[in-house]
C-alpha cells in the first residue's frame, strides 16, 4: 500500500479541554502535509418547546457534550483557529453548524473532499453514550475517509463544553 499525504483535514472542536490538543494535532498534520485545514464547531439551538420535549422524551438533555448556543460555539471556533495558527496550519474554512456534531463532521468532510477527520474522544463513556451512541462512533461508522481519534493525556471526569451565558 502506498502512503499519501493528506490534502484536506477536517477537525471538530467543542471548546472543551480536549479541543486544544485535538485541533493542535490536526493543525500539526495539516502543516506537515501542506494540507488545508477545515475547523467545524457544531452547536445546539433549540426552541424552549423542543428543549422541553427532548428532556421529557429522553429523560435528560440529549445534547450533553454539544456546544449550547451560537455565541459559545463562536468562542470555541476562535480558540481553535488560534491553536491552528500556533502550529502554522492554513485554515481554509472555520464553520459554525447548527446541528449534531457527527453529522456536521461527516457532511463537511464530504463537501470538502477531506482525506482525514480528526476528533477527540474519551476512553470512559457514560450510560447515555452507550445507549445512544457517541459522536466518535457515529463518525467512524459514516465517514468515507480516514478518522484520527485524539485521546486526552489524562482523564479527570467529564469534559465540560461551553454554552451561552444567557
Amino acid at each position: 500500500m502506498t502512503m499519501k499525504d493528506y490534502r484536506t483535514i477536517v477537525v471538530g472542536t467543542d471548546g472543551s479541554s480536549l479541543a486544544e490538543p485535538t485541533v493542535g494535532r490536526a493543525a500539526w498534520l495539516a502543516n506537515h502535509d501542506d494540507a488545508n485545514l477545515v475547523i467545524v464547531c457544531a452547536y445546539a439551538r433549540l426552541s424552549r418547546r423542543d428543549e422541553a420535549k427532548n428532556v421529557t422524551t429522553l429523560g435528560g438533555d440529549s445534547r450533553v457534550g454539544q456546544v449550547l448556543g451560537r455565541e459559545a460555539a463562536g468562542l470555541a471556533l476562535t480558540e481553535a483557529m488560534a491553536t491552528a495558527g500556533k502550529e502554522g496550519a492554513v485554515v481554509t474554512a472555520a464553520l459554525l453548524i447548527d446541528g449534531e456534531p457527527a453529522e456536521a463532521l461527516v457532511a463537511t468532510a464530504g463537501e470538502q473532499n477531506a482525506d482525514l477527520i480528526v476528533m477527540g474522544a474519551l476512553h470512559d463513556r457514560s450510560l447515555a453514550d452507550r445507549l445512544l451512541g457517541s459522536t466518535s462512533e457515529e463518525v467512524l461508522k459514516r465517514a468515507r475517509c480516514d478518522v484520527l481519534i485524539v485521546r486526552p493525556e489524562y482523564e479527570s471526569g467529564e469534559l465540560e463544553v461551553p454554552e451561552d451565558g444567557s
